[in-house]
């Protein structure tokens, strides 16, 4: 294929890569959004094959792993629950990430077959692309390694902190620039390999003081890392459709990442340094001393939730846990029968991901003209009669308004308190993600259910 008609199709499948974001955007077109980003995913494919030209063996063992990635891709994407989609879209992250650190390393051993020179004579421009590109693409992988285990409960959520680890940081992200400069000096492997040993070193220091309440934002700056591995990558070969993907990627992502701080009170450069929860937290809020709670049941609920002119619906992780967004789902419907004004809240990082909510409430066919975000809805709930909270725990959190030494305080929540009765299901009185209690539980006007949330939302419908 000419270097022409190659451009042309790279071309194109931008263009489907632009038209996928703007598809993304809304719940009404992201099926569409996708179905553009395959296409264009599809054609970069091909054209690469076929600029490529040369069908020797050499070709036959990509196309080989190519399948066998491609078809356990697809077994995980089928197989895996909602509740799980965090910490997959952080494990591809990784994968991302992993990948231009190996393109890189293929590119600086073998420079004269990318076309960059030869060995200890590579074009300088081409060491500084890879160089960033094996750098970012490190920091990537390790930084949504630790966003796994964490999201996973395989590590604490909680942060993980130590003396002077902003100066370690400082003086490891001097080290990387400096031996970027040092390596288009020297262009020895010694430097090429300290470089990408420094770079994951740095990826683990910057998520684990990071707490579990500010996760979503995590997964999304990780996401832009990722994207601008893969363009400094791009470069390196020379594919404009892996710049062109790269810089959408990495750019939306750092946009997310930008308008999710700034909702959430955070600052941006913050997350980027990995700077926040890295403050001694000895707060009230961590108390385990036992505090009396109002019990209640699916007849309780349901009474008070029929007699309500409005009754507002704040779904969270533990709603996704028990899969109740359909049980939600149908109990709403009954209390629109009743005669009831029925809203959701979402908060911008309810679940463990950005869009967690609106996503499993799409798939529950909820309406979209019934979903309020945070800035939306807040003022709402002083007039309110009942807000049914099924699942949300950090997010609801009065102590983030209360609580200087909190790890959430300053965090933008959903305020639920100023609702005339409150219904909390959840399965104990268990802290959140971001491991503190919740001082909603015990509010006067708040009515505990404690149980599985699809079991008790069926409860409450069949008393409806």
């Amino acid at each position: 294929m000419s270097a022409n008609l190659s451009a042309l199709f790279y071309l194109i499948s931008g263009i489907l890569f632009i038209l996928a974001l703007r598809g993304l955007s809304s719940p009404e077109t992201s099926r569409r959004g996708n179905y553009f980003g395959i296409a264009g995913m599809a054609i970069s494919i091909v054209v690469t094959f076929l600029t490529v030209g040369n069908f020797g063996s050499g070709l036959i063992y990509v196309l080989f792993f190519l399948l066998i990635g491609g078809s356990i891709g697809a077994f995980i994407a089928f197989r895996i629950p909602m509740t799980a989609m965090p910490e997959l879209v952080a494990g591809f992250h990784s994968l991302v990430g992993l990948a231009a650190v190996f393109v890189a390393i293929s590119a600086f051993l073998k420079p004269d077959a990318f076309g960059l020179g030869v060995a200890g004579m590579i074009k300088i421009a081409s060491l500084i692309e890879m160089s960033l590109g094996a750098a970012i693409g490190a920091i990537t992988f390790s930084g949504s390694i630790i966003a796994f285990l964490k999201l996973r409960g395989i590590m604490s959520g909680a942060p993980i902190t130590f003396k002077g680890q902003h100066l370690i940081n400082l003086i490891l992200g001097l080290a990387i620039i400096f031996l970027i400069y040092y390596l288009c000096i020297s262009q020895t492997s010694n430097i090429f390999w300290t470089l990408i040993a420094i770079s994951f070193l740095v990826g683990v220091l910057l998520i684990i003081p990071i707490g579990g309440a500010d996760m979503p934002v995590v997964i999304s700056m990780l996401n832009s890392y990722s994207g601008w591995a893969a363009a400094g990558i791009g470069f390196t070969l020379e594919n404009t459709a892996l710049i062109i993907t790269g810089a959408l990627v990495g750019s939306s992502g750092a946009i997310l990442s930008y308008i999710m701080c700034k909702g959430m009170n955070r600052s941006f450069f913050n997350v980027i340094l990995g700077g926040w929860g890295a403050t001694d937290q000895e707060s009230s809020s961590k108390s385990t001393e036992q505090k009396p709670v109002k019990n209640g049941n699916a007849d309780d609920a349901a009474f008070l939730m029929k007699n309500a002119s409005s009754v507002i619906i704040v779904p969270g992780y533990g709603m996704a846990v028990a899969q109740a967004q359909h049980a939600l789902r149908e109990m709403v419907d009954a209390l629109k029968k009743n005669g009831v004004k029925v809203s959701y809240a979402i908060h911008p990082v309810a679940g463990r991901m950005p869009g967690h909510m609106n996503v499993l409430l799409a798939e529950a066919n909820v309406p979209y003209d019934e979903v309020f975000e945070l800035e939306e809805i807040n003022n709402d709930f002083a007039n309110a009669d009942v807000a049914f909270v099924i699942g949300a725990n950090d997010v609801t959190n009065p102590v983030a308004k209360s609580d200087p030494q909190s790890p959430i305080y300053g965090m933008p929540v959903l305020d639920v308190e100023k609702c005339k009765s409150v219904l909390f299901v959840k399965r104990s009185l268990s802290p959140g993600y971001a491991g503190i209690d919740n001082d909603l539980f015990y509010k006067e006007n708040t009515l505990m259910l404690f149980a599985d949330a699809k079991k008790m939302t069926e409860d409450i419908t069949k008393n409806l």
